[in-house]
């Protein structure tokens, strides 16, 4: 390891590459200049510098003083056009997404790691085909076979005159009716498929450098790391270190972690094909019923066939599922063309051929009640409660032999959040029910027998009565969790005075205090601020509450739904005056609550499509949860990681490859979670030669509690011995980052600094003439620490290396990109 006591000031300028974090910053606000240039990148991410530093490798001296400074933005992989408010249709699939990533830390047990992704991808599997189904509930069953067969329902809607059958037209048959409706399922398929594959295209192709491309920017004298290990699975390795013959990496730096081209492909194959079976199930399963009811014939036994192939074809689906996980052993260039062309193709084939016999003339076929899929709702809620519970033992079995204490829930994190998005994709599935059925039966209330249709499935009413009750257990958390708050504030408030004393912040140089006395609104606000931020710690135990609630309660409407076979107000009905009330109250608000929630969605999304800061605040959702790629719905919002991570290692390698000079990876936030991801893809020498600088990070808080497998205390460990040095910057103001917890080893310091003062000063002084405020997660840059901070890790770094020279003639752009090819 090179001496950390070298003259900082030899050689080539120093660089300092800045990432922003969550919500997204300007190049002129994270650089502080107006006049900022583009150094590499396109519109979606790029690097940028101030004017003046564009050419900052020829003049090096004018930086003896400090690093140049580069800023990467990020934010239009999350936030960029308008197409981004259709991310908001796949926030189910993105938050079963992260289940598969909180998987514990453990040791050995393959099997059982292997089971935990098998079984989150098939939860995933299951929210796909909720959302086919219900939207095959809403146009086939809703409108094209209850409203459309019902002449009241039909006389207050003309758009639907030419299905009805008092016109005698040729839609007028119900199979001719559900083939037609059959295309708005269809169509919505085919949308999520265009979705994934346009962003496929996008963030999963960019491959991270190899080896030789790599050593093209003068790392080509690194030893190649070894390879892991065949006979254990991938997620399955223990810390790297730092010298040895033998290593392995962490998680995060495997090369293929950041390049999923190949089960994305996969998993999108299968449930595109999954959308197409469901839709063609529901058409099949209609006519077959009333062929084998009317005639054993040959339209009975076409039915049966055409069933027996759909269930075929479902079983080469879920085979796809369950065949093969991630592999992030090396970069897996191929694509298994065959199955991700026919699978989906063979589907649609499939859907064709059902539409084909759902239209064939049947002169005397009625539409009446509901169509007879009623009974596929309450399977995939039983599946989906099967499942979680099956994904919690598993996760209790990896995490026994490895327990630590600072991981969220104890290792059931991944289950909790697997439950939370079955919850919300059934709330957000019901609502749609909901609220076309309310549409279509004017003012009565669905499933009572009052309007001119039978309403939707028994379970979506029954799912939507328990919505009041579990609003109402989210009272007590709420009023648990303020009371906490002010008992805080109250007990926090001596300790702010006591921190800050009687004075304002000591004026330059110290020569001056200003006497400010007690004042105890201010003295409230920090404590308040304080008391606020460390709510973040109490994530796990709501969300297990939720999550625990949420299962309860949907395993009660399953239950009940299927021994009553009606709507809580019918089953109710004869029991006790009480009991009765209470079932119409919860299904008539609950029935409104899921329609108004609907309704607030396709608000958001709408204005979020026109209006560019709404359409930023949802990008600050994504920046947290699509971090992860995508292992267990091809369906979830792209991973922007898959981009940046890249990026960031092309422009690490790049600057110390060609300059030989010193590197401060400086991220905030989000930004830093980038940085880790990126040191630990770098070639061992490069890793060796950058300095690392987080601040407000959730390294440890977020994301080492939740992903402990890849953010645990071990990765983090191992990431602060491969950087030359590091250090992490935070305030007890901060209500996201917060310290990463790595204790001083190896004759290095500890990598948490002392929390930085927020505010920076209590009272008024002469040089801050008015009140301060609490920055909490944003400004570090504005605390006078954080340059001391910074200077200190270049003073730590080791002299520039002299680059590799391939030629006598000067770098250019032309020949570094020739390298990089």
């Amino acid at each position: 390891m090179p001496s950390e006591t070298q003259d900082p000031r030899s050689g080539a300028a120093a660089l300092e590459l800045l990432i922003h974090g969550v919500g997204g910053a300007t190049p002129q606000e994270m650089l502080d200049d107006p006049r900022t240039v583009r150094i590499t990148g396109d519109k979606t991410a790029a690097v940028y510098r101030r004017t003046d530093d564009a050419d900052a490798e020829r003049h090096p001296g004018r930086y003896a003083d400090g690093p140049v400074p580069e800023a990467y933005c990020w934010s239009n992989l999350t936030s960029g056009n308008g197409s981004r408010a259709l991310w908001l249709l796949l926030l189910p699939f993105m938050v079963v997404n992260l289940a598969h990533w909180m998987r514990p830390a453990t040791k050995g047990l393959g099997w059982a790691q292997r089971l935990y992704g098998l079984l989150v991808r098939l939860v995933a599997l299951t929210l796909t085909v909720l959302l086919t189904a219900t939207a095959c509930e809403v146009a086939l069953d809703l409108t094209a076979w209850q409203c459309a067969g019902s002449a009241s329902c039909v006389a207050e809607r003309s758009w639907l005159g030419f299905l009805s059958p008092e016109g005698h037209g040729w839609w007028a048959q119900p199979g001719r009716r559900l083939a037609l409706a059959a295309l708005v399922p269809t169509a919505l398929v085919v949308l999520l498929w265009y979705l994934s594959n346009r962003t496929w295209s996008a963030y999963e192709s960019q491959r991270p450098p190899t080896n030789g491309q790599s050593a093209g920017f003068g790392t080509h004298n690194e030893q190649p790391e070894q390879p892991h290990t065949t006979g254990r699975p991938a997620d399955d390795q223990r810390p790297s270190v730092s010298q040895g013959p033998a290593r392995t990496r962490p998680a995060l730096g495997r090369p293929g972690f950041w390049y999923g081209r190949r089960l994305v492909a996969r998993l999108r194959a299968a449930h595109t094909a999954a959308g197409f079976l469901t839709v063609a199930a529901v058409l099949t399963e209609a006519v077959t019923d009333h062929d084998t009811a009317v005639d054993s014939g040959p339209g009975a036994l076409l039915g049966r066939l055409l069933q027996a192939t759909l269930v075929v074809c479902a079983a080469v689906v879920l085979w796809v599922v369950c065949s093969r996980g991630r592999s992030e052993r090396r970069r897996d260039t191929t694509l298994d063309r065959m199955l991700i062309s026919v699978l989906p193709v063979t589907a649609l084939a499939l859907l064709v051929l059902a539409a084909v016999y759902a239209a064939w003339s049947r002169p005397g076929w009625v539409s009446a009640g509901t169509l007879p899929g009623d009974i596929a709702f309450r399977v995939i809620a039983l599946a989906q409660v099967a499942l979680v519970v099956a994904l919690a033992v598993t996760a209790h079995v990896l995490h026994r032999p490895v327990a630590h204490r600072r991981t969220a829930m104890r290792g059931l994190g991944g289950p909790a959040v697997a439950m939370l998005a079955c919850a919300l994709g059934g709330v957000m599935t019901g609502g749609v029910a909901q609220w076309v059925a309310d549409r279509l039966d004017g003012d009565a209330t669905p499933g009572m027998g009052e309007g001119a249709i039978a309403g939707p499935p028994v379970l979506l009413s029954w799912q939507a009565s328990v919505i009041p009750v579990l609003l109402a257990l989210l009272l007590i958390p709420a009023a648990v969790l303020g009371v906490r708050t002010v008992r805080a504030t109250r007990r926090l408030m001596p300790d702010v005075q006591a921190e800050y004393g009687a004075y304002g912040t000591a004026g330059e140089h110290g020569t001056e205090r200003v006497k400010t006395g007690t004042d105890t609104a201010r003295t409230r606000q920090v404590a308040g601020a304080r008391a606020a931020a460390a709510l973040t710690d109490a994530a796990p135990w709501l969300v297990g509450l939720i999550s625990g609630a949420a299962l309860l309660l949907g395993s009660a409407a399953l239950v009940g739904s299927w021994l009553s076979g009606e709507v809580p107000g019918q089953a109710a009905k004869g029991t006790d005056s009480f009991l009765e009330s209470t079932a119409d109250i919860a299904q008539s608000v609950g029935s409104w609550l899921i329609g108004f929630g609907f309704i607030l969605f396709v608000t958001w999304g709408r204005r979020a499509y026109r209006d560019a800061s709404a359409r930023r605040t949802i990008g600050i959702l994504w920046d947290v949860g699509t971090f992860w790629p995508r292992a267990a719905h091809p369906f979830a919002p792209p991973c922007y990681a898959e981009r940046a991570v890249p990026d960031l290692t092309w422009r690490i390698a790049a600057w110390t490859g060609t300059t030989g000079g010193r590197l401060v990876l400086s991220g905030h936030s989000q930004g830093s979670v980038l940085a880790a991801a990126a040191v630990w893809q770098l070639p061992a020498a490069v890793r060796h030669r950058v300095a690392l600088l987080t601040y407000g990070s959730p390294l440890e808080r977020l994301y080492g509690r939740w992903f402990p497998a890849y953010f645990g205390a071990g990765p983090l460990g191992e990431l602060s011995r491969e950087v030359h040095c590091w250090r992490n910057l935070w305030r007890v103001t901060d209500p996201i980052g917060g310290p990463v917890r790595v204790p001083a080893h190896d004759g290095r310091p500890e990598v948490d600094c002392e929390p930085f003062k927020d505010p920076l000063a209590f009272g008024r002084t002469a040089l801050r003439p008015l009140p301060e405020p609490v920055l909490g997660h944003s400004d570090y840059q504005a605390d006078p620490a954080f340059a001391a901070e910074r200077a200190a890790l270049l003073d730590r770094l080791p002299p520039p290396a002299v680059p590799h020279q391939r030629t006598t003639e000067e770098p250019t752009e032309e020949s570094t990109e020739r390298r990089a090819q």
